[in-house]
Order: C-alpha cells, then sequence, then structure tokens
C-alpha cells in the first residue's frame, strides 16, 4: 500500500490505495473518511430511517445501523470499535474502559454478495449497540472499521454522537437583518435551558456547535453564548457566527432503473460489462430566482425497481455530469454531497474539457435516488460554499442541527448534554 503526504493550504493531502482524501489540517482529528478505494457506499444511520442523522439517546433502546460495500469478487474479515473523541473529534483522555461496556474489537458477521449485478460486491451491515458493545458515556464518537490485527490503519471511519437530554433548547431560524446575508443567509438563533446541571461557570463550560444538513464542512464550532441569564444561554447576536449560506435546493437524480430513462437522465448504455448512465448537461443556477422543490437536504438513498433487497440487488453505474461553463481559474470545481461522504477528492473533482466547454466528472455509484450539488473550492479556502453555479438564498429548506456540549473544571470529557434539529420550513 502506497502512502503520499502532501500539504494543500492550510490542511493534508493524504493519497491511499488511489483514493485522496482531504484531512484537517491539526493532526490527531477524526472525521468521516474512507481509506482503501475499493470501499463504497458508506451510510451509518438510525435503525429505523435510511436518512436520518446518526445519534442515539444515552441509556435508550435507539441503535445505529452501518452499512457499506467492498467491491471485491471475495470477501474479507473486518473488524470494528470505538473512539471517544471530545467536542472538536480529538480522541478523549479517558480510558475505554470508562466508555465501553464490552471487549475493545469486535468482528462484523454480518455480511453477504451482490446477486446478479454486472460489479460484484460484498455488503456488510452492523447494528449496535448490541448484546456484545455498549455506549456508557454521551458524547462525540468515532466507529473504525479495520483489517484484523490492523486497528491503526482504519479501512474506514464515520462520526455519530450519544447525547443525553439534560438541557432543553428552543430554535429558530431567520432571515439575517445584516444587509450583506439578508438576501442569501439564514440564521440561527436560540435558547439553552440548563436548569438540570449545576454549573458555577456556564460562559466557560458550555459550548454549542450548528450543523447545516448534518455537514461538518462548514459547521460553525466552539460557539460561547450572547447573553447568559438564570439557567438559559442565548446564542442570538447580530454577529456572524450563527449565520449560514443559504444555499439552493439540492439538484437529483434517479437510478433505481436501469431500464427506463428518468427525469435528468439523458441516456443509460451498456458498455463493455458495465452500465454508463449520461446525465443531462446541468444548468448554472448563481443568478436564477429561487424554486422550492423537496430535496433529501444532500443525502441519497439506495433503491432498485428491478430487485428485492436494495443491499445487494442494486448495481454500480458509472454516472456523467456535466456543466457547461468558461474554465474557473485559482480553484476547482467539485460534486459535493454524501455520495462523495462530504469529501473533496479525486473521485468527485471535475476536469475541463476546452473543446467541448464544459466540465465534466464520472463516479461509480450503486443505484438510487442522489442529492448533489456543485462546489468550487479556491486555492486557499477552508470553508466552501455553494455560491458559484449553485446560488444563495435566504428561503432555501434547511436542517440546523444544534449540539450542545458541556465539561466542568472537574469533568475529564466533554458531555453531550443537548441536541436538536430545526427546520427552516414552520
Amino acid at each position: 500500500m502506497k502512502i503520499y503526504l502532501i500539504t494543500l493550504f492550510s490542511g493534508l493531502i493524504i493519497t491511499i490505495n488511489g483514493c485522496l482524501i482531504i484531512r484537517g489540517a491539526e493532526p490527531g482529528i477524526w472525521g468521516d473518511d474512507i481509506f482503501d478505494s475499493r470501499i463504497k457506499t458508506v451510510q451509518l444511520y438510525r435503525e429505523e430511517w435510511n436518512l436520518s442523522y446518526p445519534f442515539i439517546k444515552k441509556g435508550s433502546n435507539d441503535r445505529l445501523m452501518l452499512g457499506f460495500d467492498l467491491i471485491s469478487d471475495d470477501p474479507e474479515t473486518y473488524y470494528y470499535s470505538f473512539v471517544h473523541c471530545d467536542k472538536n473529534w480529538k480522541e478523549s483522555s479517558i480510558f475505554l474502559s470508562d466508555y465501553l461496556d464490552g471487549l475493545p474489537e469486535e468482528q462484523i458477521e454480518n455480511y453477504k454478495p451482490s446477486f446478479n449485478t454486472k460489479v460484484n460486491y460484498y455488503h456488510y451491515k452492523l447494528l449496535f449497540p448490541n448484546e456484545r458493545v455498549n455506549l456508557k458515556l454521551s458524547g462525540n464518537y468515532i466507529i473504525k472499521v479495520f483489517k484484523p490485527g490492523e486497528p491503526d490503519k482504519p479501512a474506514l471511519t464515520k462520526r455519530f454522537m450519544v447525547v443525553e437530554e439534560s438541557v432543553r433548547i428552543d430554535a429558530s431560524v431567520i432571515r439575517p437583518q445584516l444587509t450583506r446575508f439578508y438576501n442569501t443567509g439564514q440564521q440561527v438563533n436560540f435558547i439553552v435551558s440548563f436548569s438540570g446541571i449545576r454549573a458555577n461557570d456556564p460562559y466557560r463550560d458550555f459550548t454549542a456547535v450548528i450543523l447545516q444538513n448534518g455537514k461538518w464542512i462548514n459547521a460553525k464550532t466552539n460557539l460561547k453564548p450572547d447573553f447568559i441569564g438564570s439557567n438559559e444561554l442565548k446564542f442570538n447576536s447580530l454577529s456572524t457566527k450563527t449565520i449560514f449560506p443559504g444555499g439552493n435546493e439540492y439538484r437529483y437524480f434517479d437510478i433505481k432503473s436501469i431500464r427506463y430513462q428518468s427525469e435528468y437522465i439523458r441516456k443509460i448504455d451498456f458498455v463493455g460489462t458495465n452500465y454508463h448512465v449520461l446525465l443531462f448537461p446541468s444548468e448554472n443556477r448563481e443568478f436564477k430566482s429561487y424554486f422550492y422543490w423537496q430535496d433529501f437536504n444532500g443525502q441519497y438513498y439506495i433503491a432498485i425497481q428491478e430487485g428485492r433487497d436494495m443491499d445487494t440487488d442494486a448495481d454500480y453505474v458509472y454516472v456523467y455530469f456535466t456543466i457547461p461553463a468558461r474554465k474557473i481559474e485559482g480553484g476547482k470545481l467539485y460534486i459535493a454531497g454524501a455520495l462523495n461522504n462530504w469529501a473533496f477528492d479525486l473521485n468527485n473533482r471535475m476536469t475541463y474539457d476546452p473543446e467541448r466547454g464544459e466540465y465534466q466528472c464520472t463516479m461509480l455509484l450503486k443505484q438510487g435516488w442522489y442529492n448533489y450539488e456543485y462546489i468550487f473550492i479556491r486555492e486557499g479556502e477552508k470553508n466552501p460554499e455553494p455560491s458559484l453555479f449553485e446560488g444563495n438564498h435566504f428561503e432555501t429548506e434547511n436542517d440546523y442541527m444544534i449540539l450542545v456540549y458541556y465539561r466542568s473544571s472537574l469533568d475529564r470529557y466533554d458531555r453531550l448534554v443537548g441536541l436538536s434539529i430545526k427546520s427552516t420550513i414552520k
């Protein structure tokens, strides 16, 4: 296995098995990463709903489902373990026995081969907590999947949270009052009531995080309250710290069938040994008026029309994306969304064809419904925004997840004491 390290802007690029991954600038930060290019369609969600966000309530019967595919003719053995992290996704200093009830490593035993597909793969599935492992503390967690005897060389890592219900969060999403964000932004205001926690220094001990549509690439982190009242923390300043670009409703396409062309599908071909799906060229929406349609907020849903089991009957097809445009210097254009784990790498980076005057990208995707958007990342940019090609609108429907962490001077870890999800649609 070849590993190359390259620095880019303020981050770190890691190339493993041909897969390019952009990691945070600070070592020791865990994230949602795939380190083996043969692994596809990694999903982590609550057991009852494929499009739910990955969190469970402490002490409840909630469970999370981890699923992924290994593109291979033969199965391989994988183990999993958990890492407790602080609010910034660094590994906590507490002992494994403090947060885990069970063995430190367990094997993923539920896997089965694909059926009647052109691309052979094995689908792996894991429900947790289970009879073998239980998570005892609230906070941020990483589930790590790896080969036997190689826990320090993960094949993939995924974030999830275990939350207490120790505080109440009352939130609202409003149109920003600041002029430059008035037509393009969304401001999240919220009040945290912490009567159930005896806090001596609320300003220091409490921290909030806001996620837009469950993604961490543009999260507002380490937020402190603007006002502190009697057992209340108010986050509602006129500053920009809780303002997000509204973005646009996500683009979408449907490839659950390889026999029928659905909306936005221009052509379906079978060439060589694989199916190839050509999407209609995308339009530039940067300066177009806002138009609402119901989307998955950047997620995808695996489904198949000509089959019974979406886990193993859905095939992998090559999907061709194009967007006519002049070449833009000073950065790179990507297809963004959960379809690529919200990463920006070689898998979803678009290349420019000067003869056709368009950006192009081909991705190998499993059959289903997909959301995506185009994001141009300028050189030196840390927090990409969907402005170029997509536009920003204050009316856009988005979910906002508010996380509240608590850690007193006597605590050894960051407790996740509250979580609330607020949609812009009332």
